[in-house]
């Protein structure tokens, strides 16, 4: 029903869906990007219900109010406490290991607004929990989503940052001025 639904409102909005996550994936970080409007949350929660992703995300608790908290809830949603630090690479991994599966969704520009640096929590909480890192994408230019590369953190920050350049930088946000890749975080920064 959800997935006749979701691909209905994609159509009429004129959004095309991609998938190439492996059918046997149970479990993965999965980086959403570029994230500059709050409709990405709308058209990415659309987009896993058309794909049959059960993806929980991380969204700041500011937004879990009444009377859409419970809704946020039911549709996977996971407060994160920003003002405080929490160990939520450490908490994310634990859920990783007590789950069979687990599609954990990260935006790692970690707002909406112009960030020179993106957060490296699902990096880590991928290397950590020993999960591949899934790059989904909104291409607001092409009007297109879903799923891209799918891969596991190397030894090699730097090097698998660079993956992760190259697969966002032909990518289109809403809202382009306030998306950026570069500078991508380097290991020794």
């Amino acid at each position: 029903m959800m997935k006749r639904l979701a691909s209905w409102i994609l159509k009429l909005m004129g959004w095309n869906i991609t998938n190439t996550i492996p059918q046997d994936l149970k479990k993965c970080v999965m980086v959403m990007a570029p994230h500059t409007s709050n409709w990405d949350f709308i058209i990415g929660r659309l987009a896993f219900f058309y794909l049959r992703i059960p993806a929980k995300f991380l969204i700041k608790k500011e937004i879990f109010i009444f009377p859409i908290a419970p809704i946020i809830k039911a549709w996977g949603g996971i407060p994160v406490d920003r003002s405080k630090s929490s160990n939520i690479v450490m908490q994310v991994s634990e859920h990783f290991r007590e789950r069979d599966t687990l599609f954990v969704v990260v935006t790692p520009e970690g707002t909406r607004s112009y960030n020179r640096r993106w957060k490296k929590g699902f990096y880590y909480i991928a290397e950590m929990a020993k999960v591949p890192i899934a790059l989904g994408y909104l291409d607001y230019a092409q009007k297109e989503g879903g799923v891209g590369k799918v891969f596991y953190p190397s030894d090699d920050i730097n090097k698998d940052m660079q993956i992760v350049y190259d697969f966002y930088k032909d990518k289109t946000g809403k809202y382009p001025e306030n998306f950026s890749l570069s500078p991508m975080y380097r290991e020794s920064e």
